[in-house]
């Protein structure tokens, strides 16, 4: 049967329709595979037992003062409860371990102090105060060159709930607790995660009233910056040199401004405030009193950042593996501008291997120091140029 001219116009429209929309398929997935290709994959040489850890455990944070000494806060154990009148004192279950620049054992550092419970992050500032982020009891610690205590900020939970008796799930018991009493969602003794009336969920209370805080970092006028957002919390806390709030920015979502999952935090020599907002992918830039400026992409789940010494500074971001697989887990160095130098490292198990990176160390731009936290090591890297 012979077409209309009506019906061959349509025939052709959609063949050359179906032809634009392969073309563009196969350039979508071209780009990608250009993309994938065009990150190069940076030569590096590591040592995976340059220290001996006196108690091993999940190194969450490692860091380098001016004289090469390094630090390392590992979570070493369960910890210790204590019954008080009114409260649970939970303390012990991570160790804070200074090595000397050969790999020498030095000593440990805040033995028996409150706020050690569960390693999250220790950090080295320039003037080699040694700051740890302890997720457990919710607190940042800052110590002198010479492991003495000098600053707090946040407090360990008024209330731990307790099960009320055998064969009751914690969980359970707790969701009845906080049912009964009415308390926010967020938790005891935290800042929240939303339950704050008026506030948007994840911002937080103003103030040192931390939930699983994640990271620290400070500005050339010492001001303090908190990352508060292991937890539900997803907000950056700032502070003068003595520890006095100043202000408080960021809630859940996924806008400018807006954080899922806060895992590090970094500032460069200008005084941009890095933040590494996992769940969506992306790096976040503020300047010191929290207005967005960029965003960096492209570089997976930023687990962990570092931004180096010198000049011109770069930023080194891990894309780390998830508990469940042995994907990724490489790490980037990227321009402050937000481009891509390239790559280095896989997930796994051997040397020059990567195991869930919590930490990174970059004192220079070609020497860093990994925290591992399936692994149980410090792992030193030296990048080649």
């Amino acid at each position: 049967m012979q077409k209309t001219p009506r019906q061959e116009v349509a025939q052709r429209f959609s063949a050359a329709s179906a032809g634009l929309k392969a073309c563009a398929t196969f350039l979508l997935i071209a780009s990608a595979g250009l993309f994938a290709q065009s990150v190069p994959d940076i030569n590096y040489d590591a040592v995976a037992d340059s220290i001996n850890l006196p108690s091993y455990g999940e190194v969450a944070g490692v860091a380098t003062n001016s004289k090469g000494h390094l630090f390392v806060y590992a979570r070493t154990g369960h910890a210790v409860a204590t019954l008080g009148d009114e409260r649970t004192f939970y303390h012990g279950g991570s160790r804070l371990f200074q090595f000397d620049q050969t790999g020498k054992f030095v000593k440990e550092i805040g033995q028996g102090v409150y706020a050690i419970n569960f390693a999250q992050q220790v950090r080295v500032d320039p003037q080699d105060n040694v700051w740890i982020v302890d997720a457990g009891s919710n607190q940042v610690v800052k110590f002198d060159a010479d492991g003495r205590y000098q600053l707090v900020l946040g407090r360990k939970p008024e209330n731990i709930t307790l099960r009320p008796g055998p064969g009751v799930a914690a969980t359970a018991a707790d969701a009845a607790f906080l049912a009964k009493s009415g308390a926010p969602a967020g938790g005891p003794g935290g800042g929240g995660g939303g339950g704050n009336a008026g506030r948007p969920a994840g911002s937080g209370i103003n103030g040192d009233g931390f939930n699983r805080p994640s990271d620290v970092t400070w500005d050339r006028a010492g001001n303090i910056y908190v990352a508060d957002g292991f937890g539900p919390n997803n907000r950056i806390a700032k502070f003068n040199r003595d520890g006095d709030f100043l202000k408080t920015w960021g809630q859940t979502g996924s806008a400018q401004g807006q954080f899922n999952g806060i895992r590090g935090i970094a500032s460069d020599a200008a005084g941009n405030i890095y933040v590494a907002d996992a769940g969506n992918k992306r790096i976040q830039v503020f300047d010191g009193e929290g207005t967005f400026k960029s965003q960096i992409t492209n570089i997976g789940s930023p687990q962990a950042i570092c931004i180096s010494g010198g000049s011109p500074q770069f930023l080194y971001s891990s894309n780390s593996n998830d508990p469940e697989s042995m994907d990724a887990g490489e790490i980037y160095k990227v321009q402050l501008s937000g481009r891509i130098v390239g790559k280095f490292g896989k997930a796994g198990k051997l040397p020059k291997e990567f195991g869930m990176v919590n930490a990174i160390d970059c004192r220079t731009e070609t020497d860093l120091w990994v925290g591992e936290v399936w692994n149980w090591r410090a792992q030193k890297l030296t990048l080649r140029r």
